[in-house]
């Protein structure tokens, strides 16, 4: 793969919605050839939990006898923090993807479509209280950890977050590397949460085909020791940790059992527990 340079397109003024449910796109920025993020305005009525996703998507091309359209829709974690004034998210190009293989070419002062029904059990309310706050995400699964790190209840809920991400190739960590690494000198966390709050959060990107400075699938990882003794920490404990997951299927049934033999129950909106997955996540 070859990465691109990210390249940042201006803030655009809002136009008279379109489509139904219509927003503006405000930002594009494509961080390698199967991967960007985008911004969009966000409806005045949208309210919404840090890790929650809505569906979001563009018209259908027209029935070749009707001529009608419909919607085409997917679900799409929010990768902005419930505070943000516009509504950020992080997709994969998918040449031949009903979606994506449109949505990968919008530009500024386009319009989607945002259905502004949040759901998604990636939240801290489907979680009981905790010592330590870990996210698993493979590929564009990083999106509602986005969102969750720029939350103050995160760090407010934990003395320490640790994100693993797990990507085939390096460029594809770029969008989580530098988001954490902004966290550092954003102004408005630091003075919103606390000087250095940054300081909780533990990195442990990996690749699984590109060389980079850790290989492997962070499951490999765990079931040998290696992660562990790479972040300082002890294996998963029902007492004190906590965790999400947002994967492939099969990323996140690997995980599941893991956990489940760790003596983690999963939790939900209705039941808090020690861990929660995204069942509407597809990578």
């Amino acid at each position: 793969m070859t990465e691109q340079t990210p390249v940042n397109q201006a803030s655009a003024v809002k136009a008279t919605p379109a489509l139904p449910d219509a927003q503006t796109v405000t930002q594009v920025t494509h961080w390698t050839d199967r991967l960007f993020s985008f911004r969009v305005t966000r409806p005045a009525s949208l309210r919404f939990r840090s890790g929650e996703f809505v569906m979001i998507g563009l018209m259908g091309e027209p029935h070749p006898e009707t001529g009608k359209q419909k919607p085409l829709l997917r679900a799409y974690s929010i990768a902005s923090p419930s505070w943000d004034e516009e509504l950020e998210f992080y997709s994969i190009k998918v040449p031949d993807g009903p979606l994506t293989s449109r949505l990968q070419h919008i530009k500024v002062g386009e319009e989607i479509i945002l259905r502004p029904k949040p759901v998604g059990t990636l939240v801290h309310d489907a979680l009981l209280p905790g010592k330590r706050l870990w996210f698993f995400a493979t590929g564009t699964g990083f999106a509602p950890f986005a969102s969750l790190l720029r939350e103050p209840q995160t760090y407010e809920d934990y003395d320490e977050v640790i994100i693993t991400h797990t990507c085939r190739e390096a460029g594809e960590l770029e969008y989580g590397a530098k988001l954490i690494e902004d966290l550092k000198s954003d102004e408005l966390l630091n003075e919103l949460i606390g000087d250095g709050f940054w300081k909780k959060i533990k990195y442990y990107p990996t690749t699984t085909r590109e060389e980079s400075p850790k290989m492997g699938r962070i499951t490999d990882l765990m079931k040998s020791g290696e992660a562990f003794a790479d972040l300082g920490v002890p294996p998963l404990n029902p007492d004190t940790d906590r965790a999400m997951i947002c994967g492939n299927l099969a990323f996140n049934l690997e995980l599941k059992d893991m956990f489940e033999d760790y003596g983690l129950e999963e939790g939900a909106n209705s039941k808090p527990a020690h861990y929660v997955v995204e069942k509407a996540f597809l990578d």
